[in-house]
């Protein structure tokens, strides 16, 4: 298996060696942390835990965060699920450790002042650290109230953590015990914050257990990958069938809700993101309800949790999956800007009148109320468990508006974020299970409107002339995240318009500029460089630094009094940021008149912090362009959104103001004869070549293929001359369908049979022992250069055209249309660039359905109950193996 540059092949192949090996070694780290307290009576000392903590997020949090991003390229939608949201647990319980050692480090009596220490007095926690705690709420901010803040985030992680355990028992019976042992672990580590040292020793118990079974599972894991083989028992047999758990509901949406062909070379990341949808709200509600005093952990705990939410949006962007990219990358954004939002609060020492003025001076909540209908009217298409999720989001926005009053702004954002948690949490257990058994066995709902009906609603926005225009390449699937990024910092910065002589009001401002303009915006601009429209990063780029600078020169410039001199470089910034954006409006001259419009308000939003700097700016003027590029954006994410899910405009987003030029050049002569796969005469013509003993391209339900009549053994070695392929690799047949099989007699068994019936038709190709039914099937002279001496591979694509081609010629020898050793040809036209002079025709087809080849099975010993990969491509081997088990278990 092909691995990445200088990474171990055997943690790329098997990457939940390094995620077990990482959950381990993290319980081992805090194992011995609970033990040194209790026996031997001495505390550790600061560095001890800050060391500790730093060992847990390199340990627990990067390395395995790496085996969860590998898991997601096998399509291990569990794995890659658990070890990411491990990741930010042990990443934060980390953090945790920093804090409790940094406290403990601090300076009692030398540089407190007296009025400080008259406040608190001065005791050890349960965790054995010397620490200080509050007598008045009054000063009670100035510290941070780390217990509290971490079992805040440790509850979740139970729930969590019980469902993890319990789905990993329908894949094998090693997960399961270490993921329900961090289940009992977290319960106990959370008692021992608020209880006695007695639970921290059953905790460590319990890591001990952890340590155990990871270093079991990684060894079978790591053997396994080495050796091919399940050497080791715990792997690939379930404590329980996953069916049990319910029917398949028939109307499920996930086969009639979003329309576009994603991506099947990554894990469907939509659990994950439900996942960090149930940490951050929990922990808020804590926050809500008064039982956190502080919230610089909890800021802490959060930020780390929406780094997690970032890879689930960055997973469905690689799955062309633009509805996701965006509801998760929005809510990633809410959290950190609200985690950051609440820090800035609990620290700023301002009056209460200044407090609730603050407050009801900022208006970027509003942004997020319209952003949660816009991803709302987004999910009308998929289920109603995303409806109503996307809909209790868009309570949590409600409940966060700054004209409610402030006795009762607490109540009702924990209330929304308790419904939105249990939600998540149900999300979370529902989106897992159902990609595990890949079908609807854990409810979701109908899908509250068709998407026939939707696109008719839409449609009626606007003429009827170009309802079915295509999407144009340069759309991309963050393009909606883009629009609504720029639009909360829009927004957001009105506040420190209107505030610009109060600091403190500037101080609210930062997070919600800073973050979602420049941080998340970042991430954005990463995601549009693999974009296929030209510049596609460039303008997200550039509004990064825009963003920024304002803050930068807002936030900076009134806190430290920017000298005349200073403010100079500032206007200087700002000119060749003008200058930058006027080459950015030309670029959106070539996308469409949204983005134009954007790029030509943000050129006066400069203007106007160009007048800044100079202390000439008219307020009115920049509030006025604020708002506006605010509504643009909103209107900007909605187009985006809805026809990036349809491929079609649906939404105008009006032409390009100037087209490229396409010169008017005579066609090249092609290398080779071509007919189009949806005339009847063209795939006769192709028929008719094959038949003749040539070799033509052709396109399958995977990639281009170079295909031959087996009925002609000459073409088949033009095959290997053609390709400059290696004789000792052989070539596969194609066949049309199983009952073609059926009518040859091979003597295959009852298990092989039903194998093939569940993989047949698609990307799977099946290695079966040859024999002489191969000359019913209609191979005919061809049979000693197809296969090996006693081996052979046959595929059943799952492409109309090409099973009417062999229901034409018969069987045909097929191989993939590319040189030996190059990439695979995704369309035809590669097809005829690479190979047109050396073949006899192309089947035309547009692209391909897939990116990768098939998927190789060996079958050669299905009867002793196994069968082996020996190529892992569009399907990935994970669903191999889990489609056999569950034949396996039929049969049995």
């Amino acid at each position: 298996m092909a691995t990445s540059d200088g990474f171990p092949a055997s943690f790329y192949g098997e990457p939940g060696v390094l995620g077990l090996l990482s959950n381990g070694i993290s319980a081992f780290l805090v194992l011995l942390q609970n033990f040194n307290t209790p026996y031997t009576g001495n505390a550790p000392v600061g560095v001890e835990n800050i060391l500790a903590g730093v060992h847990l997020i390199l340990i627990g949090g990067i390395c395995q965060l790496v085996a969860g991003l590998l898991s997601f390229r096998k399509y291990d939608h569990l794995s890659g699920t658990s070890f990411i949201g491990y990741a930010a647990l042990w990443g934060s319980y980390g953090a945790t450790q920093i804090y409790f050692g940094a406290s403990a480090e601090t300076p009692i009596t030398a540089s407190m002042p007296q009025q400080i220490m008259n406040n608190y007095s001065v005791s050890t926690d349960m965790l054995g650290n010397m620490s200080l705690n509050a007598v008045t709420e009054t000063t009670y901010p100035l510290f941070m109230s780390i217990k509290e803040s971490a079992i805040a985030g440790l509850v979740p992680y139970v729930f969590l953590s019980f469902i993890l355990a319990f789905c990993s028992a329908t894949v094998n019976y090693i997960m399961p015990f270490v993921f329900g042992a961090i289940t009992a672990t977290l319960i106990f580590e959370a008692v021992g914050l608020v209880a006695s040292s007695w639970a921290l020793v059953v905790a460590g118990v319990l890591e001990l257990l952890i340590l155990i079974f990871a270093i079991y599972g990684s060894a079978a894991l790591l053997i396994k990958g080495l050796t091919q083989r399940l050497v080791l028992k715990g792997f690939g047999t379930p404590l329980f069938n996953v069916l049990l758990l319910g029917t398949t509901n028939s109307g499920s949406a996930q086969s009639i809700g979003q329309e576009k062909k994603k991506n099947t070379k990554y894990a469907e990341p939509m659990a994950l993101g439900f996942f960090c949808d149930t940490v951050a709200p929990f922990i808020f509600t804590f926050y809500s309800f008064g039982y956190m005093k502080s919230f610089g952990l909890g800021a802490t705990w959060l930020s780390i949790i929406t780094v997690a939410q970032l890879f689930s949006s960055y997973y469905a962007h690689l799955r062309q999956d633009c509805y996701h990219t965006t509801k998760f990358g929005l809510h990633a954004t809410y959290w950190l800007i609200k985690a950051w939002d609440e820090f800035v609060l609990s620290v700023l020492v301002v009056g209460d009148s200044k407090l609730v003025s603050g407050r009801e001076a900022m208006v970027g909540d509003w942004f997020f109320v319209v952003a949660g209908v816009v991803v709302c009217v987004g999910s009308l298409n998929t289920d109603a468990l995303e409806l109503i999720h996307n809909m209790l989001f868009v309570l949590l926005t409600l409940s966060t508006v700054p004209q409610i009053p402030l006795q009762g702004y607490y109540i009702f954002f924990g209330v929304a974020c308790s419904l939105f948690t249990a939600v998540s949490l149900y999300g979370t257990f529902a989106r897992l299970i159902n990609t595990i058994a890949e079908k609807s066995l854990i409810p979701v709902g109908p899908q509250p409107i068709s998407s026939d009906m939707l696109k008719k609603a839409l449609k009626c926005c606007r003429a009827e002339q170009g309802d079915q225009e295509a999407l144009p390449q340069t759309d991309q699937a963050s393009d909606a995240l883009f629009y609504l990024l720029n639009g909360v910092a829009a927004l957001s910065a009105i506040t420190g318009s209107s505030s610009s002589t109060n600091p403190a009001f500037l101080n609210l401002t930062v997070p919600w500029v800073l973050i979602s303009g420049a941080i998340i915006q970042a991430y954005v601009s990463r995601l549009q460089v693999t974009g296929t429209g030209r510049f596609g990063s460039v303008i997200p780029s550039i509004y990064v630094a825009v963003w920024a600078t304002w803050t930068w020169f807002k936030f900076a410039g009134n806190l430290l009094q920017f000298s005349t001199e200073t403010a100079y470089g500032f206007t200087a910034g700002a000119i060749a940021l003008l200058v930058i954006n006027a080459f950015l409006m030309l670029i959106a001259a070539y996308r469409n008149l949204v983005l134009l419009f954007l790029t030509t308000v943000m050129e006066v939003v400069l203007v106007c912090l160009l007048l800044s700097t100079l202390q000439r700016l008219p307020l009115q003027l920049e509030i006025a362009m604020l708002a506006l590029l605010s509504i643009i954006c909103i209107y900007g994410a909605l187009a985006s959104l809805v026809n990036c899910i349809f491929s079609q405009r649906l939404l105008p987003m009006g032409p390009p103001l100037i087209k490229e030029e396409v010169k008017q050049e005579s066609a090249p002569e092609l290398p080779c004869p071509v007919s189009y796969s949806q005339h009847t005469s063209g795939l006769m013509k192709i028929a008719g070549l094959l038949e003749e003993g040539g070799v033509c391209g052709v396109p399958t339900d995977t990639v281009y293929a170079l295909a031959a009549s087996c009925k002609n053994p000459r073409a088949i070695e033009k095959i290997y001359n053609i390709k400059d392929r290696p004789a000792e690799k052989p070539i596969c047949i194609c066949i049309s369908n199983v009952e073609q099989l059926v009518a040859a007699k091979p003597p295959f068994s009852p298990l092989l049979w039903e194998f093939m019936r569940n993989v047949y038709p698609g990307g799977i190709s099946c290695i079966v022992n040859k024999g002489d039914w191969l000359f019913k099937l209609g191979v005919g002279p061809a049979y000693d250069r197809v296969g090996t001496k006693d081996s052979i591979m046959i595929r059943v694509p799952d492409h109309t055209v090409t099973n009417h081609l062999c229901d034409l010629t018969g069987p045909l020898a097929i191989t993939s249309a590319n040189p030996s050793g190059e990439p695979d040809s995704t369309h035809h036209t590669m097809v005829i660039k690479r190979l047109g002079n050396k073949i006899q025709g192309v089947l035309c087809d547009g692209d391909s359905n897939e990116v990768v080849a098939s998927t190789v099975v060996n079958c050669l010993k299905i009867d002793e109950g196994t069968i082996a990969i020996v190529r892992e491509g569009c399907v990935p081997a994970v669903k191999v193996r889990q489609i056999f088990e569950r034949v396996k278990s039929t049969m049995a």
